[in-house]
């Protein structure tokens, strides 16, 4: 029995809850799937672009009553004669559970029922199964009288019923592709009394277990509409290029709704972007089912370079001549193919630099707004990332038009993903699967590929159709393939799944991986491979995290079968929750009482779901950028990898600093060609170099002029070049000190300070400067960081947990002074339980101006695990939290996230270095820091300088310890004090995964190595 003879056989019949556990029962009277175009009744109105007059939303307030399960539901709610006036109301678009009625739950792999139901597909839960019941009152809109009408829910989750003035009309599943019934024939004159009543879960859900929060209600836009007469239903532009790439042919195939009276007409003109006619066609129309084809001359190409798109005028006229509709369609000639095992655009290797993304917003969960999606294209596109993969699921269609017209490459994925159904405790498990080799889930599979691919076909940022996530492998899935070939040859299939088993290899273009490691994917590349490569997801960037991307953007240009990667993922998943005294404050999973849940496995952003960028953006612009500026000491190397545009749209700008200091600026105008490279000498005067010191070169391209995502003098690409012209000599201060040999504390007296030592504390514990006292709690060694995300992931806490006792448990067993001239030196040698033979000693040499030298010593030992941090720290008062830093900056880097990060002058505030993760986590490092002023409001503080070589620091309102213990930032405790931390070495934040990837070694701090650091703290004054 086929998919239509299954809906003709039910749409007759009473609707019944059983269809919600019924395979062959997933869309009843529905409206066949269709493109998304836009179609107006003149071309004034087409031309304009303004809103469709035969479109009238229902957005809006609608009545509503929340249900736990389907027996408590108010079952006839939607007859004309109940009374539902006394009902809530709820928003349209939106959640439930985020308008207060059920509870938001995050579960990542399992299913939300797991523990609670022992049920098996296509079983659902009985008695939790929330039913939203939603009536809407309507009059039919002037414009629509007498005429055909239609609604369109653009998407519900996850399975709805719809009747009409007390009459049946559809029932669909699917949660993200839009559901269309006719109205016609239920409506009445006046008032309308639309009813809809929505299921949290249904057959659909067994094929929704996507890492994601799991709400359900009518989320999406939900709108009336009407057609003419004689209507396109559908479109399907075709465009095509020839072997060298110039000459374009252009079809549009067209369905229409109803017999085609004789005599009509087609007319199609193609304009350019600025609105002139390039060429028009007219013809006959030929039957319900007709197309037009126009020849076109050197047309320019889309990219996500330059996403040029032409507006094609499809112009329907009757057999009286007179014009019924008008469809403006955005057309972008580019063509997609794999040559040789490459996969190329317009004939050009492609890398995808790109990311995962979930629709997402802190208040209205996956209800995106325009806005939302206006803020989102315009930081992908200032960051460089040149592409996105729609996980797991199709998004909004103004999505894909933003993608068309700002210049992103697509994955478009079906809404598919059955990961609890084969991956137990992340053991395979395949005799779950679904939907696997069973025929019977053969059409509510290939139905959800059906609605995705008919709806979008027409968007040229869409390179490539996916079968889903994570849904294992299958003939089932592997059906789904070949129908997208056989109704869109111009695009290729991705699929992940077949990585498990290999039998069904045919699914996928490419070969895709998910979180495969650098040498991992070397190993493929190498071993002769016949697809080309793509991560599908890599860099999980849970928390602090993202470091060694380095390693995969590397692949690059060492493989030319090596073709980019989708970072996992774009933003958090976190939702805006008051705690017990009402703030407002970021919450994850567990935080509304959900259970199960996978709790803070949902914030895996670059992006902050409150929209803010994270500091790990940094890392992701600069490794991402196609032109590369490869800096020394007398030019720069330009490198542009760009596919098709030259450089010509930007200004070279280059600035020479001495110590931080701008000597000299510049900026010239450079075109260099795409793929190639070229050369700037640089032109400041030769005695800019002359004095001693150290010098950064930063180099720049920015934007000429204003362009969609970015204004004028916006930085899209950087490169620096640090190098040294002789050392500065260093006087060592001169002066008078007395020291003052007390029975627990030594002082160091000199002119206006006194630096004090206790022996019982085993520190510096005073440093005064005049009136002012600067330390607040006493210098000690730290080995322990708050863990991060990844920390927890591969299980710090249990195997260097001893760093974390021997931060807080030490004991000093010798103290030496050592009185010269113009100097004092005091020595403290530390012993720690957890390892009698581990000794730290810490030298603190006293100079006459005040200034004290800070040299931390560590005698490694064998057999111990890997140390987070080699630091000390100490607390200053809360007032001093201006900073100015000369370092890596601006944002927080680590040692193996600090491509991204520049050589300057920065300033911040102290309570800015801890970063927005949704978990409190170590946070806000610089490395590089050459020296950094911390002072109060009126400028009195210190500065921290190094010596020998950069070191780390960090200084937060917090200490590890604090951060460590809080599960969210509300639970940090007020401000009392700055800490300062001062390291010689921290390890790395990884980010190849949060489950077990741990950091590379060459960004380990090694326990069984000697170490030392040093540096000064100076008085400001």
């Amino acid at each position: 029995m086929t998919k239509t003879q299954i809906q003709e056989k039910k749409q007759n019949q009473a609707p019944t809850i059983d269809w919600l556990t019924d395979l062959n029962v997933f869309a009843v009277n529905r409206v066949p799937a269709h493109s998304d175009h836009l179609y107006y009744a003149s071309m004034e109105e087409a031309k304009d672009a303004s809103a469709m007059k035969m479109r009238h939303s229902l957005n809006g307030n609608w009545k509503f009553n929340y249900s736990i399960n389907p027996e408590s539901r108010p079952e006839r709610f939607y007859e004309l004669g109940f009374e539902c006036s006394a009902w809530g109301d709820i928003s349209v678009p939106g959640h439930i559970q985020l308008q207060g009625y059920g509870t938001p739950q995050y579960v990542n792999t399992i299913y939300p029922w797991d523990g609670h139901s022992d049920v098996r597909p296509p079983e659902i839960p009985k008695d939790f199964n929330p039913v939203g019941s939603y009536v809407k009152y309507f009059k039919v809109p002037e414009v629509m009288e007498n005429k055909p009408v239609y609604i369109s829910f653009q998407g519900v989750e996850s399975a709805f019923f719809v009747w009409l003035n007390g009459e049946f009309v559809g029932y669909s599943e699917d949660s993200f592709t839009p559901a269309e019934f006719e109205l016609t024939s239920f409506l009445t004159e006046g008032e309308n009394k639309l009813a809809v009543e929505v299921f949290q879960r249904s057959t659909g859900s067994w094929l929704e277990d996507q890492d994601f929060w799991r709400f359900s209600g009518i989320f999406r836009d939900v709108y009336l509409y009407t057609v003419p007469k004689i209507h396109a239903h559908d479109i399907h532009i075709h465009t095509d290029l020839d072997a060298s790439y110039k000459n374009a042919d252009l079809k549009a195939d067209m369905k229409f709704l109803s017999n085609i009276p004789a005599g009509s007409k087609i007319a199609a003109e193609l304009c350019d972007d600025k609105g002139n006619l390039i060429t028009k066609k007219s013809s006959e129309l030929t039957g319900e089912n007709s197309s037009i084809s126009i020849k076109v001359e050197a047309p320019k190409l889309w990219s996500a370079e330059n996403p040029y798109l032409y507006k094609l005028y499809i112009q329907i006229y009757n057999a009286s001549g007179e014009l019924v509709e008008v469809i403006p369609q955005k057309v972008g000639f580019r063509k997609f193919e794999i040559v040789d095992k490459i996969m190329v655009l317009n004939g050009e290797r492609i890398v995808f630099k790109g990311v995962n993304r979930h629709e997402f917003n802190c208040r209205r969960g996956r209800a995106v707004t325009k806005e939302d999606m206006l803020w989102d294209i315009k930081t992908l596109k200032q960051h460089n990332i040149n592409a996105v993969r729609t996980s797991h699921y199709p998004n909004q269609t103004y999505w894909y038009e933003l993608c068309d017209e700002y210049g992103i490459y697509v994955i478009d994925e079906m809404n598919l993903e059955t990961h609890g159904s084969w991956q137990k405790m992340g053991e395979v498990e395949p005799s779950w699967n679904i939907p696997g080799n069973k025929p019977e889930w053969q059409n509510i599979v290939l139905d959800r590929a059906v609605s995705m691919v008919q709806r979008d076909k027409n968007h040229p940022s869409i390179l490539i159709w996916s079968c889903g996530n994570e849904s294992y492998a299958g003939e089932v899935i592997l059906n789904v393939t070949r129908y997208f070939k056989s109704v869109d040859p111009s695009r290729l299939v991705h699929y992940e799944g077949v990585f498990h088993n290999r039998d069904f290899n045919d699914t996928s273009d490419m070969e895709s991986r998910m979180y495969a490691k650098p040498a991992d994917i070397e190993e493929y590349l190498n071993d002769n491979p016949e697809k080309p490569y793509i991560s599908c997801e890599y860099m999980h960037a849970m928390g602090n995290s993202l470091g060694g991307m380095y390693k995969y953007t590397a692949l690059e240009n060492k493989y030319a079968m090596y073709q980019g990667g989708f970072i996992w993922d774009y933003i958090d998943q976190s939702l805006i929750k008051k705690d017990r005294y009402g703030q407002e404050f970021l919450a994850y999973g567990g935080d509304f009482g959900d259970r199960p849940s996978d709790y803070g496995f949902c914030t895996n952003g670059i992006v902050y779901s409150n929209r803010e960028l994270s500091p790990k953006m940094q890392e992701v612009k600069f490794l991402y950028q196609n032109l590369k500026l490869n800096v020394d000491k007398y030019g720069v190397t330009i490198i542009n990898e760009n596919l098709f545009e030259n450089t010509s749209n930007y200004n070279l700008e280059y600035i020479l600093f001495l110590e931080g200091k701008e000597l000299y600026r510049n900026q010239d105008q450079v075109v260099i060609q795409p793929q190639s490279k070229g050369r700037v000498e640089f032109n400041w005067p030769a005695d800019l170099l002359n004095l001693a010191g150290e010098y950064v070169i930063h180099t720049s391209f920015k934007l000429k002029e204003e362009k969609l995502w970015a204004e004028a003098g916006y930085e899209i690409a950087f490169g620096q070049y640090v190098f040294a012209e002789r050392k500065h000599i260093t006087q060592i201060p001169s002066g008078n000190l007395r020291v003052a040999y007390g029975t627990q504390n030594i002082g160091v007296h000199g002119t206006d300070f006194t630096i004090m030592f206790c022996r019982k504390a085993g520190s510096l514990i005073s440093m005064k400067y005049g009136a002012r006292e600067m330390i607040e709690a006493p210098l000690l060694p730290l080995f322990w960081r708050a863990t991060t995300d990844n920390d927890r992931g591969f299980f710090q806490g249990f195997t260097s947990g001893c760093w974390y006792a021997a931060s807080l448990a030490r004991q000093s067993f010798g103290l030496d002074v050592e009185e010269q001239k113009d100097k004092v030196e005091v020595t403290f040698t530390y012993k720690f339980s957890m390892h009698s033979v581990i000794e730290v000693k810490n030298t603190f040499t006293v100079f006459a101006d005040g200034g004290v030298h800070v040299k931390s010593n560590y005698y490694g030992a064998e057999n111990l695990p890997q140390m987070p941090i080699f630091a000390v720290t100490f607390k200053v008062a809360a007032d001093y939290d201006q900073l100015e830093w000369y370092a890596m900056g601006p944002e927080e880097n680590y040692s193996d996230r600090a491509a991204g990060a520049r050589l300057g002058v920065f300033t911040n505030n102290v309570k800015d270095n801890l970063s927005g993760y949704v978990k409190p986590q170590e946070s806000g490092n610089r490395t590089g820091v050459r020296w950094v002023n911390l002072t109060n409001s009126e400028g009195h503080g210190i500065k921290i300088s190094s010596t020998s070589r950069p070191v780390e620091c960090n200084f937060s309102p917090y200490t590890a310890f604090e951060i460590e213990n809080a599960a969210h930032h509300y639970e940090l405790p007020n401000v009392h004090y700055t800490v300062v931390t001062v390291a010689g070495k921290q390890m790395g934040v990884g980010g190849d995964d949060s489950w077990g990837a741990p950091v590379y070694p060459e960004h380990l701090v090694n326990s069984n190595e000697d170490m030392e650091f040093e540096f000064m703290i100076q008085p400001i004054k």
